[in-house]
């Protein structure tokens, strides 16, 4: 699904806010993105394309460390994120099911985003939380020894 570059009037101005409270310092690009996303929810090109010409640096230079930190994203995310650890721990304790059964629950496949932007679904190689699989994590809140139908009411939880 191809989504419309809109940010509203008022993010415009925050994000501007943002530009100016960081322009000329050293290092500010990073944190520019990162509280640039927490108001957009992703970072589309005609907002890299502000903030290059507000820090004074080229596109190529924000698409570039847009697209090598795994952080950043192009595309509008859920209002909540649910990332599923396929790691081996996890995998092997059924986290693949947990995945189809989100897939099937919320009608959204791996790296999509539901209908109504309520949720993102990622599938993560490791959460870090191995003694704990299978593991889901929404938003910053970790979820251990879960199965398939504790998963969709931990989901639903959310909603």
């Amino acid at each position: 699904m191809r989504w419309v570059e809109s940010i509203t009037q008022e993010e415009w101005e925050k994000i501007d806010q943002v530009i100016a409270r960081y322009r000329g310092r050293h290092g500010a690009l990073i944190p520019v993105l990162k509280e640039t996303q927490e108001i957009c929810g992703y970072l589309p090109k005609n907002v890299q394309h502000r903030i290059a010409e507000g820090l004074n640096l080229s596109a190529s230079q924000i698409y570039g460390v847009v697209s090598f930190y795994a952080f950043f994203t192009t595309i509008p995310r859920g209002k909540h994120i649910i990332r599923v650890c396929l790691g081996t721990a996890c995998y092997v304790k059924g986290s693949k099911q947990i995945l189809d059964q989100l897939e099937k629950e919320l009608d959204v496949k791996v790296g999509g985003i539901t209908k109504d932007r309520t949720f993102s679904l990622e599938a993560v190689r490791c959460l870090g939380c191995c003694s704990l699989a299978p593991a889901i994590v929404i938003d910053h809140d970790t979820h251990a020894l879960v199965d398939p139908a504790e998963a969709i009411r931990i989901v639903r939880s959310y909603g």
